[in-house]
């Protein structure tokens, strides 16, 4: 049974947020224990993974290096998901070994210098942040420093923190308002590098017996003007906005989004990998759309790398969530039907080309951009948006087709876990030896899956993006984000106006509290919620549910999508 009680508050009687009462048994479904039991896991390997590879101070037992190689960014790149994982109700104890590890890391590469490496020589971090260099590293090492905001919006150090990263690119020397453009591949706390980067400037101090550490960077010189993955600096602004309320962070993330957006679509919807000093596309390369350091004809020998979508998919799809304005995302949509339209198809599988130069597509391999085709679908919910997501399971299972799938996608984390403990449990390196990314094939934690399952959102990855997802969960009787202890919760369907969770109690003994917020950030507004015992009315952004012991109950919350700023603030606090 399902009982909806409606609370009144203050003088005038103004409807406060629905509590709904679920007194139906449900023995605890196979997907709800694993679940908890993954929750719980996931935060004991986290601790004694710590244990081993930080010490007492914080630092993180490796060789100090600086570079696209090895550097700073690796550190916290191997902790990406830790603060995710505790949104979504994990321990305590892992919120705060990440805020030991934090801490440590600036403090240790902050002392850290590479005196070949300009932007190195005084120390590799400076106002607590990396000095200048390209957001492919720098994204990647603060992707759990942007998660943290859902955690802790009110650390009132950490939203100093956001602010002042946020005010590096919200003028020069590293932005330009005029041209709208971040004025270099290599840029941060110090400013920009603007003339030819040397390949120190890019790989530190020579190692010996390791010439290609350096030599790999030799065609990297070119670095002025802007290039995609810069739009991965949107997330500081987003933050700073979802965190403060302050309009001047959201009109930034939307100046900067919006002019990419307008490039790309003037494009061809084709993304370019440079643009000039002087605003125009290509302008450091001749004119050339494709060119560019890390630019879409860069060749693959020198690097292999070569970045046009990581930070599009980034920054203009929280320009949407900013905004729900459809035109922010339609480059994405664009770009990939470009790509498709080059494609080959070799036994069986689809190839698209990931390189464009003078002769026109090159480069194809199987990389279909799967996760921002899954992005697309989720904020459109345009079902030509899935022509090329067949083969998803978790797409599928939200279409009703395979109820075994939680189950299976559990088991598969459960798996991955425990080769991962073995990995790092036999793990020989030493403090010496080790580079600052030698962890990361052992890091325990992945959120992936559990934020399919329990938000209906898609994984944010680790390149320093921020979630999108229909759903959150808080702990009303802890004041903490996540779900409280023993409740499970399950995204049965997603729609353009509604979504179904089911939520479980695997307490037999306790009864148990939550709070649904609609959206990541509280962006959807709520319409009604339903079962089978009825319908209320909802009129915000969240509601309480409590759960007696052993009970569940599936829900049905209809909604307008993008209908709010979006907001860190906890729901108590808004």
């Amino acid at each position: 049974m399902v009982r909806f009680l409606l609370l009144l508050a203050g003088a005038a009687l103004c409807a406060a947020p629905p509590v709904i009462r679920v007194d139906k048994p449900m023995p605890p479904p196979d997907w709800a224990l694993a679940e908890r039991a993954l929750l719980k896991a996931y935060a004991e390997a986290a601790g004694e993974f710590a244990a081993k590879y930080v010490d007492d101070r914080g630092y993180f037992r490796a060789l100090e290096r600086w570079g696209g190689n090895d550097g700073p960014d690796d550190v916290m790149e191997t902790f990406n998901s830790w603060t995710l994982l505790h949104s979504l109700g994990a321990s305590d104890t892992v919120l705060e070994l990440y805020r030991r590890i934090w801490e440590g890391h600036i403090r240790q590469f902050t002392a850290a210098k590479a005196p070949s490496a300009r932007a190195a020589k005084d120390g590799m971090f400076y106002k607590e942040f990396v000095t200048s260099f390209d957001w492919e590293h720098t994204g990647e090492g603060l992707a759990a420093f942007h998660f943290y905001a859902m955690s802790a919006p009110r650390d009132p150090e950490y939203v100093q923190r956001v602010k002042r990263f946020a005010g590096f690119y919200m003028g020069m020397p590293n932005y330009d308002p005029k041209h709208k453009i971040v004025r270099s591949i290599l840029h941060g706390s110090r400013g920009p590098i603007l003339d030819e980067a040397t390949v120190n400037d890019w790989g530190g101090e020579p190692i010996p017996g390791e010439p290609e550490r350096l030599e790999r960077y030799r065609a990297a010189g070119n670095v002025r003007g802007d290039h995609p993955l810069n739009l991965g600096t949107c997330t500081l602004g987003f933050n700073a906005f979802a965190l403060t309320g302050e309009k001047q962070y959201r009109d930034w993330v939307l100046e900067y989004a919006g002019a990419w957006r307008d490039r790309i679509m003037a494009n061809g919807g084709n993304i370019p990998t440079n643009i000039g000093l002087d605003g125009k596309t290509g302008g450091e390369w001749g004119g050339k759309w494709w060119g560019g350091t890390f630019g879409w004809n860069f060749d693959p020998a020198v690097t292999g790398r070569n970045y046009y979508m990581r930070g599009a998919r980034t920054g203009l799809g929280e320009a949407f969530l900013l905004t729900g304005d459809a035109s922010y995302v339609e480059p994405l949509r664009r770009q990939l039907a470009n790509l498709y339209a080059a494609k080959k198809e070799e036994g069986g599988r689809v190839l698209l080309p990931q390189k464009y130069g003078e002769k026109g597509w090159y480069g194809y391999t199987a990389n279909q951009y799967l996760d921002v085709q899954r992005d697309l679908y989720l904020w459109s919910m345009n079902p030509a948006d899935l022509a090329h997501l067949g083969g998803d399971g978790w797409i599928q299972f939200l279409q009703g087709k395979d109820a075994g799938y939680p189950a299976k996608a559990l088991a598969g984390e459960f798996e991955k876990l425990r080769k991962r403990v073995a990995g790092f449990r036999a793990d020989g390196s030493t403090p010496d030896t080790r580079r600052s990314d030698g962890a990361q094939p052992f890091s325990p934690v992945s959120t992936g899956t559990l934020v399919n399952l329990m938000l209906g959102g898609n994984d944010p990855g680790s390149s320093g993006n921020v979630l999108h997802a229909r759903l959150r969960y808080f702990d009303p009787r802890l004041r903490r984000a996540g779900l409280p202890e023993d409740v499970a919760a399950l995204v049965t369907s997603v729609g353009a106006s509604e979504v179904k969770v089911t939520l479980v109690n695997t307490s037999p003994v306790y009864e148990r509290e939550v709070v649904v917020q609609l959206g990541a950030f509280a962006e959807h507004a709520g319409v009604a919620v339903s079962s089978a015992a009825g319908r209320v009315a909802l009129d915000g952004s969240h509601f309480t549910v409590r759960l007696a012991p052993g009970a569940g109950e599936s829900l049905t919350v209809a909604m307008k999508r993008y209908a709010n700023a979006p907001t860190a603030a906890f729901p108590w606090d808004r």
